[in-house]
Protein backbone atom coordinates (compact mmCIF):
# COMPACT_ATOMS: atom_id res chain seq x y z
CA UNK A 1 0.00 0.00 0.00
CA UNK A 2 1.13 3.58 -0.61
CA UNK A 3 2.84 5.43 2.24
CA UNK A 4 2.97 9.07 3.28
CA UNK A 5 4.61 11.17 0.53
CA UNK A 6 4.27 8.59 -2.25
CA UNK A 7 1.91 10.87 -4.15
CA UNK A 8 4.78 13.34 -4.61
CA UNK A 9 6.65 10.84 -6.86
CA UNK A 10 5.79 10.48 -10.54
CA UNK A 11 8.16 7.77 -11.83
CA UNK A 12 6.38 5.14 -9.75
CA UNK A 13 2.66 5.67 -9.13
CA UNK A 14 2.23 3.60 -5.96
CA UNK A 15 -1.46 4.45 -5.59
CA UNK A 16 -2.15 3.33 -9.14
CA UNK A 17 -0.29 0.06 -8.54
CA UNK A 18 -2.28 -0.58 -5.36
CA UNK A 19 -5.56 0.20 -7.13
CA UNK A 20 -4.59 -2.06 -10.04
CA UNK A 21 -3.74 -4.92 -7.68
CA UNK A 22 -7.07 -4.53 -5.92
CA UNK A 23 -8.91 -4.40 -9.26
CA UNK A 24 -7.15 -7.56 -10.48
CA UNK A 25 -8.17 -9.42 -7.34
CA UNK A 26 -11.75 -8.28 -7.72
CA UNK A 27 -11.79 -9.26 -11.41
CA UNK A 28 -10.41 -12.69 -10.51
CA UNK A 29 -13.04 -13.15 -7.83
CA UNK A 30 -15.76 -12.00 -10.23
CA UNK A 31 -14.56 -14.43 -12.92
CA UNK A 32 -14.63 -17.32 -10.42
CA UNK A 33 -18.08 -16.22 -9.26
CA UNK A 34 -19.37 -16.20 -12.85
CA UNK A 35 -17.82 -19.64 -13.42
CA UNK A 36 -19.66 -21.04 -10.39
CA UNK A 37 -22.92 -19.49 -11.55
CA UNK A 38 -22.53 -20.80 -15.11
CA UNK A 39 -21.55 -24.37 -14.16
CA UNK A 40 -23.60 -24.71 -11.00
CA UNK A 41 -20.50 -26.09 -9.25
CA UNK A 42 -18.73 -24.58 -6.29
CA UNK A 43 -15.61 -26.60 -7.10
CA UNK A 44 -14.68 -26.51 -10.79
CA UNK A 45 -10.97 -27.36 -10.39
CA UNK A 46 -8.98 -29.14 -7.73
CA UNK A 47 -7.34 -25.84 -6.75
CA UNK A 48 -10.74 -24.44 -5.72
CA UNK A 49 -10.89 -26.90 -2.80
CA UNK A 50 -8.42 -29.78 -3.03
CA UNK A 51 -9.81 -31.73 -0.05
CA UNK A 52 -13.42 -31.17 -1.06
CA UNK A 53 -12.68 -32.20 -4.65
CA UNK A 54 -11.08 -35.48 -3.49
CA UNK A 55 -13.94 -36.29 -1.11
CA UNK A 56 -16.61 -35.48 -3.68
CA UNK A 57 -14.85 -37.59 -6.33
CA UNK A 58 -14.93 -40.62 -4.02
CA UNK A 59 -18.58 -39.99 -3.22
CA UNK A 60 -19.47 -39.73 -6.92
CA UNK A 61 -17.61 -42.97 -7.62
CA UNK A 62 -19.60 -44.65 -4.87
CA UNK A 63 -22.87 -43.29 -6.22
CA UNK A 64 -22.02 -44.65 -9.69
CA UNK A 65 -21.37 -48.09 -8.18
CA UNK A 66 -24.58 -47.96 -6.15
CA UNK A 67 -26.64 -46.97 -9.19
CA UNK A 68 -25.25 -49.91 -11.17
CA UNK A 69 -25.86 -52.22 -8.20
CA UNK A 70 -29.48 -51.04 -8.17
CA UNK A 71 -29.73 -51.93 -11.86
CA UNK A 72 -28.17 -55.32 -11.05
CA UNK A 73 -30.87 -55.93 -8.43
CA UNK A 74 -33.52 -55.21 -11.05
CA UNK A 75 -31.91 -57.71 -13.42
CA UNK A 76 -31.66 -60.30 -10.63
CA UNK A 77 -35.35 -59.92 -9.83
CA UNK A 78 -36.12 -60.41 -13.52
CA UNK A 79 -34.15 -63.67 -13.53
CA UNK A 80 -36.03 -64.96 -10.48
CA UNK A 81 -39.37 -63.87 -11.95
CA UNK A 82 -38.61 -65.90 -15.08
CA UNK A 83 -37.82 -68.94 -12.93
CA UNK A 84 -40.92 -68.40 -10.77
CA UNK A 85 -43.16 -68.19 -13.83
CA UNK A 86 -41.81 -71.52 -15.07
CA UNK A 87 -42.22 -73.02 -11.58
CA UNK A 88 -45.91 -72.09 -11.66
CA UNK A 89 -46.34 -73.81 -15.03
CA UNK A 90 -44.54 -76.93 -13.80
CA UNK A 91 -46.76 -76.99 -10.71
CA UNK A 92 -49.84 -76.89 -12.94
CA UNK A 93 -48.46 -79.86 -14.90
CA UNK A 94 -47.87 -81.84 -11.70
CA UNK A 95 -51.37 -81.07 -10.43
CA UNK A 96 -52.85 -82.34 -13.70
CA UNK A 97 -50.55 -85.35 -13.48
CA UNK A 98 -51.92 -86.13 -10.00
CA UNK A 99 -55.50 -85.93 -11.24
CA UNK A 100 -54.68 -88.41 -14.01
CA UNK A 101 -52.86 -90.77 -11.64
CA UNK A 102 -55.86 -90.66 -9.29
CA UNK A 103 -58.10 -91.53 -12.21
CA UNK A 104 -55.84 -94.42 -13.26
CA UNK A 105 -55.80 -95.76 -9.68
CA UNK A 106 -59.52 -96.49 -9.91
CA UNK A 107 -60.39 -100.10 -10.80
CA UNK A 108 -63.25 -98.97 -13.01
CA UNK A 109 -60.72 -98.55 -15.82
CA UNK A 110 -59.26 -101.26 -17.99
CA UNK A 111 -55.64 -101.71 -19.06
CA UNK A 112 -56.25 -99.94 -22.38
CA UNK A 113 -57.66 -96.86 -20.66
CA UNK A 114 -54.77 -96.84 -18.20
CA UNK A 115 -52.35 -96.93 -21.11
CA UNK A 116 -54.00 -93.83 -22.53
CA UNK A 117 -53.60 -92.10 -19.16
CA UNK A 118 -49.99 -93.31 -18.89
CA UNK A 119 -49.24 -91.82 -22.30
CA UNK A 120 -50.79 -88.53 -21.18
CA UNK A 121 -48.73 -88.49 -17.96
CA UNK A 122 -45.59 -89.22 -20.00
CA UNK A 123 -46.45 -86.30 -22.29
CA UNK A 124 -46.90 -84.03 -19.24
CA UNK A 125 -43.47 -85.13 -18.03
CA UNK A 126 -41.96 -84.28 -21.41
CA UNK A 127 -43.68 -80.87 -21.19
CA UNK A 128 -41.99 -80.29 -17.84
CA UNK A 129 -38.65 -81.11 -19.45
CA UNK A 130 -39.38 -78.66 -22.28
CA UNK A 131 -40.19 -75.95 -19.75
CA UNK A 132 -36.83 -76.60 -18.07
CA UNK A 133 -35.03 -76.51 -21.42
CA UNK A 134 -36.70 -73.28 -22.55
CA UNK A 135 -36.37 -71.29 -19.34
CA UNK A 136 -33.31 -69.34 -20.44
CA UNK A 137 -31.78 -66.00 -19.40
CA UNK A 138 -28.61 -64.74 -21.12
CA UNK A 139 -27.84 -68.24 -22.43
CA UNK A 140 -28.22 -69.75 -18.92
CA UNK A 141 -30.68 -72.65 -18.66
CA UNK A 142 -31.99 -71.75 -15.23
CA UNK A 143 -34.00 -74.88 -14.45
CA UNK A 144 -31.57 -77.57 -15.58
CA UNK A 145 -28.96 -77.09 -12.88
CA UNK A 146 -25.35 -76.43 -13.80
CA UNK A 147 -23.86 -78.46 -16.61
CA UNK A 148 -21.04 -80.67 -15.37
CA UNK A 149 -17.53 -80.16 -16.72
CA UNK A 150 -17.90 -83.18 -18.98
CA UNK A 151 -20.47 -81.48 -21.21
CA UNK A 152 -24.23 -81.74 -21.62
CA UNK A 153 -24.51 -85.39 -20.56
CA UNK A 154 -25.33 -84.74 -16.89
CA UNK A 155 -26.62 -81.93 -14.72
CA UNK A 156 -26.16 -81.02 -11.08
CA UNK A 157 -29.09 -80.48 -8.73
CA UNK A 158 -29.06 -76.67 -8.77
CA UNK A 159 -27.98 -73.65 -10.74
CA UNK A 160 -26.04 -71.23 -8.53
CA UNK A 161 -26.22 -67.48 -9.07
CA UNK A 162 -24.24 -64.73 -7.36
CA UNK A 163 -25.70 -61.24 -7.68
CA UNK A 164 -23.55 -58.11 -7.23
CA UNK A 165 -25.90 -56.00 -5.12
CA UNK A 166 -23.51 -53.32 -3.86
CA UNK A 167 -20.57 -51.17 -4.88
CA UNK A 168 -18.05 -53.17 -2.83
CA UNK A 169 -16.64 -56.52 -3.88
CA UNK A 170 -18.14 -58.26 -0.84
CA UNK A 171 -21.64 -56.90 -1.45
CA UNK A 172 -23.08 -60.02 -3.05
CA UNK A 173 -26.19 -62.13 -2.68
CA UNK A 174 -26.07 -65.79 -3.60
CA UNK A 175 -29.01 -68.00 -4.46
CA UNK A 176 -29.53 -71.33 -6.16
CA UNK A 177 -32.34 -72.51 -8.39
CA UNK A 178 -32.97 -76.21 -7.96
CA UNK A 179 -33.24 -78.21 -11.16
CA UNK A 180 -36.74 -78.86 -12.44
CA UNK A 181 -37.08 -81.83 -14.76
CA UNK A 182 -38.41 -85.34 -14.46
CA UNK A 183 -35.09 -86.81 -13.31
CA UNK A 184 -34.69 -84.09 -10.64
CA UNK A 185 -38.29 -84.31 -9.39
CA UNK A 186 -38.66 -88.12 -9.39
CA UNK A 187 -35.02 -89.38 -9.50
CA UNK A 188 -33.96 -92.09 -11.94
CA UNK A 189 -34.80 -95.77 -11.94
CA UNK A 190 -37.93 -97.06 -10.24
CA UNK A 191 -40.17 -94.24 -9.04
CA UNK A 192 -40.28 -94.05 -5.24
CA UNK A 193 -43.95 -93.94 -4.34
CA UNK A 194 -45.97 -94.31 -1.12
CA UNK A 195 -48.21 -97.29 -0.44
CA UNK A 196 -51.55 -97.37 1.34
CA UNK A 197 -49.80 -97.58 4.73
CA UNK A 198 -47.72 -94.48 4.04
CA UNK A 199 -44.49 -96.44 3.60
CA UNK A 200 -42.02 -95.66 0.81
CA UNK A 201 -42.06 -98.23 -1.95
CA UNK A 202 -40.32 -98.54 -5.31
CA UNK A 203 -42.75 -98.82 -8.22
CA UNK A 204 -41.14 -101.33 -10.56
CA UNK A 205 -43.67 -100.76 -13.35
CA UNK A 206 -43.20 -96.96 -13.36
CA UNK A 207 -39.60 -95.90 -13.95
CA UNK A 208 -37.63 -92.84 -14.99
CA UNK A 209 -35.31 -93.46 -17.91
CA UNK A 210 -32.29 -91.16 -18.24
CA UNK A 211 -29.59 -91.58 -20.86
CA UNK A 212 -27.34 -89.52 -23.13
CA UNK A 213 -30.21 -88.71 -25.47
CA UNK A 214 -32.60 -87.74 -22.71
CA UNK A 215 -30.63 -86.29 -19.82
CA UNK A 216 -33.74 -84.77 -18.21
CA UNK A 217 -35.42 -88.17 -17.88
CA UNK A 218 -38.73 -89.50 -19.14
CA UNK A 219 -41.47 -91.73 -17.73
CA UNK A 220 -41.68 -95.39 -18.73
CA UNK A 221 -44.88 -97.24 -17.87
CA UNK A 222 -44.61 -101.04 -18.05
CA UNK A 223 -48.18 -102.40 -17.78
CA UNK A 224 -48.79 -100.39 -14.62
CA UNK A 225 -51.89 -101.47 -12.70
CA UNK A 226 -54.22 -99.49 -10.46
CA UNK A 227 -52.08 -100.29 -7.42
CA UNK A 228 -48.99 -98.89 -9.18
CA UNK A 229 -50.80 -95.65 -9.93
CA UNK A 230 -52.07 -95.56 -6.34
CA UNK A 231 -48.48 -95.62 -5.13
CA UNK A 232 -47.52 -93.18 -7.88
CA UNK A 233 -49.86 -90.57 -6.36
CA UNK A 234 -47.50 -90.39 -3.37
CA UNK A 235 -44.53 -89.82 -5.68
CA UNK A 236 -46.37 -86.95 -7.36
CA UNK A 237 -47.21 -85.47 -3.95
CA UNK A 238 -43.48 -85.50 -3.12
CA UNK A 239 -42.73 -83.76 -6.39
CA UNK A 240 -45.38 -81.12 -5.63
CA UNK A 241 -43.87 -80.59 -2.16
CA UNK A 242 -40.45 -80.28 -3.77
CA UNK A 243 -41.77 -77.65 -6.17
CA UNK A 244 -43.35 -75.78 -3.26
CA UNK A 245 -39.92 -75.66 -1.60
CA UNK A 246 -38.41 -74.29 -4.80
CA UNK A 247 -41.05 -71.57 -5.00
CA UNK A 248 -40.36 -70.71 -1.35
CA UNK A 249 -36.62 -70.40 -2.06
CA UNK A 250 -37.37 -68.06 -4.97
CA UNK A 251 -39.65 -65.99 -2.75
CA UNK A 252 -37.02 -65.64 -0.03
CA UNK A 253 -34.42 -64.51 -2.59
CA UNK A 254 -36.87 -62.02 -4.12
CA UNK A 255 -37.64 -60.61 -0.67
CA UNK A 256 -33.91 -60.12 0.00
CA UNK A 257 -33.48 -58.36 -3.34
CA UNK A 258 -36.42 -56.06 -2.62
CA UNK A 259 -34.81 -55.12 0.71
CA UNK A 260 -31.50 -54.43 -1.06
CA UNK A 261 -33.39 -52.29 -3.59
CA UNK A 262 -34.71 -50.04 -0.82
CA UNK A 263 -31.32 -49.87 0.92
CA UNK A 264 -29.51 -49.00 -2.31
CA UNK A 265 -32.00 -46.25 -3.16
CA UNK A 266 -31.51 -44.69 0.28
CA UNK A 267 -27.71 -44.95 -0.03
CA UNK A 268 -27.75 -43.31 -3.46
CA UNK A 269 -29.83 -40.44 -2.10
CA UNK A 270 -27.61 -39.93 0.96
CA UNK A 271 -24.31 -40.05 -0.94
CA UNK A 272 -25.60 -37.82 -3.74
CA UNK A 273 -26.73 -35.30 -1.12
CA UNK A 274 -23.29 -35.35 0.54
CA UNK A 275 -21.51 -34.83 -2.80
CA UNK A 276 -23.92 -32.02 -3.67
CA UNK A 277 -23.19 -30.14 -0.46
CA UNK A 278 -19.49 -30.22 -1.32
CA UNK A 279 -19.58 -29.60 -5.07
CA UNK A 280 -22.72 -27.66 -5.93
CA UNK A 281 -23.10 -23.88 -5.92
CA UNK A 282 -25.37 -22.05 -3.50
CA UNK A 283 -26.96 -19.73 -6.09
CA UNK A 284 -28.43 -17.29 -3.57
CA UNK A 285 -25.02 -16.83 -1.95
CA UNK A 286 -23.18 -16.57 -5.27
CA UNK A 287 -25.65 -14.03 -6.66
CA UNK A 288 -25.19 -11.84 -3.60
CA UNK A 289 -21.42 -12.21 -3.96
CA UNK A 290 -21.69 -11.26 -7.64
CA UNK A 291 -23.44 -7.98 -6.82
CA UNK A 292 -20.84 -7.17 -4.17
CA UNK A 293 -17.96 -7.84 -6.55
CA UNK A 294 -19.53 -5.78 -9.34
CA UNK A 295 -19.83 -2.80 -6.98
CA UNK A 296 -16.23 -3.25 -5.85
CA UNK A 297 -15.14 -3.52 -9.48
CA UNK A 298 -16.70 -0.16 -10.26
CA UNK A 299 -15.19 1.55 -7.19
CA UNK A 300 -11.76 0.00 -7.88
CA UNK A 301 -11.92 1.20 -11.48
CA UNK A 302 -12.79 4.69 -10.27
CA UNK A 303 -9.98 4.59 -7.71
CA UNK A 304 -7.50 3.52 -10.40
CA UNK A 305 -8.58 6.41 -12.62
CA UNK A 306 -8.08 8.85 -9.76
CA UNK A 307 -4.70 7.31 -8.91
CA UNK A 308 -3.55 7.73 -12.51
CA UNK A 309 -4.44 11.44 -12.33
CA UNK A 310 -2.70 11.90 -8.97
CA UNK A 311 0.85 12.68 -10.25
CA UNK A 312 -0.46 15.66 -12.19
CA UNK A 313 -0.75 17.51 -8.86
CA UNK A 314 3.07 17.71 -8.88
CA UNK A 315 2.76 20.31 -11.64
CA UNK A 316 1.58 22.71 -8.95
CA UNK A 317 5.09 22.72 -7.48
CA UNK A 318 6.43 24.04 -10.81
CA UNK A 319 3.94 26.92 -11.13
Amino acid sequence: MSSFGDINRINTNIQALDSQLSLNRINKGLAENQMRLSTGLRINRAEDDAAGYSIATKLNARVAGLEQALANVGDAKSVLEIAESSFDTVMDQLIEMKALATQAANDTLGSTERKFIADQIKALGNDINEIAAQTVFQDYQLLDGEVNAGGNSTFTNAFTLTFQVGERAQDTLGTSISAVNIAALFNTGAVQGVDANGANVAIADITIVQDATNVRGTFNFNDAESGDFRNFIGAIDKAIDSMAERVNEIGVAQSSLSLREVTLSQSISANSSAASRIMDTDFAKEQSESIRLQILQQTATSALAQANNGPQSVLGFLG
